[in-house]
């Protein structure tokens, strides 16, 4: 197939992938982005800190299981072609995520709820395992080779775009249904809207045409007939498959999942900042960075994909730190002065019941407005025990729900968007860095589990170890950095040491990487 048909048609073919890759990762990341919630209805009302750790294994399950799909999917995409491999996939996760949002609550079912959860997470896991590599290997080849970066770029932005869509759908849905109503049943309707954006997806995909160059292999009766046993039983192409996951895709991952996830977990869950600001700080920081994502590919045609790659992973071992440590400085509200205190709500009083026993937990909040437009929810709190000879116990002071002011809000728009820069780093070229190690007979296969382990295993689990970690005795709240400055160190190192910056080579014809 000649390349002028490939280039004229490479928008409709990015654009067809593109929405369909995009509802997968929004089907993905909902769960994520409404752990809190969702811990709440999965597990005992009591549950404490334990139901969000919980619920952020749940979503870890998902990422887990990704490299399984990536097996078993790209084999499928090897042997059978690209097209029909994540049209399945997309069934699979759009189904699994509707059905999500119909499982009843622990106080209706108990534990069958997070048990059914899991399960539903494990699909969904497996099938992004088999759709991030069947789209960017369908647009990598019908893209000419000189503009690989730039035209797979466009399917990096989905992964991003997935979460805005999440966290956009999620706010909207808040705002309408009322805060109240949406912790008992309106964090459903993200997950049953999916169902709808699948639907269009599918029809799109249907009249998808297979991949040229993988249509050209089956004319000429050279697709793999075991493309797992080509995959990693070669040893050159192992070391490839290696090389990719540790010098790149490992340290790629975790600082993807730190600037967008665990930074809205940690901007949200250790700082207390208000559901929605959290949200919109991350809204406008994605919007402001996703962008950078195609002009991160495209300069990567010209200058080679190691060390923007490498740049992105530099920066966040410098900089998580510092960034969080300003999140945290930002939001203590326990050195405001009286006199930046302009208004003091009349407190309310509320009185829990301590399960099993007779004693009562009592809190008094009020919503406490500064001069400078801030304000954050004061909660003072003790138990009384039904002994009355028991001595009252005096609970510490907490703080939740701040609302930021104007110029603090926009600093964490910033801090969030360099954070977002550095994934445009990393990730804008990795697509086209995948693509280019592997031949095309073996690649979905290839390509899909070295990103997957990266990307899934290691990137994914930054939320919860990052959370586990800052949970121990006699850490801090930065504790939890250390995971995602280590794994990005090390792929760091490894990748300057043993990754190649050759450029791609603008002649290349397609037919020498069959």
């Amino acid at each position: 197939m000649s390349q002028e048909p490939q280039q004229s048609s490479i928008f409709k073919v990015i654009g067809a992938s593109s929405l369909g890759t995009l509802i997968e990762w929004y089907d993905f990341y909902i769960f994520g982005s409404l752990a809190t919630i969702i811990g709440s209805q999965l597990f005992p009302a009591d549950a404490g800190a334990s139901a969000l750790i919980n619920t952020l294994a749940i979503f870890a399950a998902g990422f887990i299981v990704r490299p399984f799909g990536a097996l078993v999917f790209g084999r499928l995409g090897d042997l059978i072609g690209r097209k029909y491999t994540f049209l399945l996939t997309l069934v699979l996760m759009g189904g699994s995520t509707f059905l999500i949002g119909l499982i009843p609550s622990y106080s209706s079912i108990g534990y069958a709820a997070p048990i059914l959860v899991l399960i539903l997470r494990l699909i969904q896991g497996l099938a992004l395992g088999g759709e991030y590599g069947g789209a960017a290997t369908y647009v990598a080849e019908h893209a000419p080779a000189n503009k690989r970066g730039f035209f797979t770029s466009w399917i990096q932005t989905t992964a991003t775009g997935g979460l805005f869509l999440s966290l956009g759908i999620i706010v909207l849905t808040k705002n309408l249904v009322g805060a109240e109503s949406f912790a008992d049943w309106g964090w459903r309707i993200p997950f049953l809207l999916s169902i709808l954006l699948v639907g269009v997806s599918i029809y799109i995909r249907m009249k998808m045409h297979e991949s040229p160059m993988f249509s050209k292999l089956k004319s000429e009766g050279k697709v793999s007939k075991n493309p797992l046993k080509e995959s990693f039983n070669n040893k050159a192409n192992f070391k490839m498959v290696l090389l990719a996951l540790f010098g790149a895709t490992m340290g790629q991952g975790v600082i993807w999942y730190t600037g967008q996830f665990y930074a809205q977990s940690f901007i949200e869950n250790t700082c207390h900042v208000d559901f929605n600001d959290s949200r919109y700080i991350l809204l406008w920081g994605i919007a402001f960075a996703t962008p950078f994502f195609v002009i991160f590919g495209s300069w990567s045609d010209k200058v080679g994909r190691k060390w923007i790659m490498l740049a992105g992973m530099l920066l966040g071992v410098i900089f998580y730190r510092p960034i969080y440590q300003i999140f945290l400085d930002d939001t203590d509200v326990t050195k405001i002065e009286q006199k930046d205190i302009a208004s003091v709500s009349d407190p309310v009083v509320t009185r829990t019941v301590i399960t099993g026993t007779a004693d009562s937990l009592i809190s008094t909040s009020s919503t406490v407005t500064l001069l400078n437009g801030a304000s954050f929810q004061k909660i003072q709190s003790h138990t009384k025990f039904a002994d009355a000879g028991k001595p009252i116990v005096e609970l510490p002071d907490a703080y939740k729900d701040k609302k930021l002011s104007t110029p603090v809000f926009w600093k964490f728009v910033f801090l969030i968007f360099f954070q977002i820069l550095l994934v445009t780093m990393v990730y804008g070229p990795i697509a086209a860095f995948l693509v280019e190690l592997f031949p095309t007979k073996i690649r979905y296969t290839s390509m899909s589990l070295p990103y997957h382990v990266g990307n899934g295993v290691f990137g994914g689990l930054v939320p919860f170890i990052a959370t586990l970690i800052a949970s121990f005795s006699g850490s801090t709240p930065l504790s939890g950095l250390w995971y995602p400055i280590g794994i990005a160190a090390l792929s760091l190192i490894i990748g300057t040491v043993y990754l190649s910056n050759k450029k791609p080579d603008h002649k290349e014809a397609e037919s020498e990487n069959i």
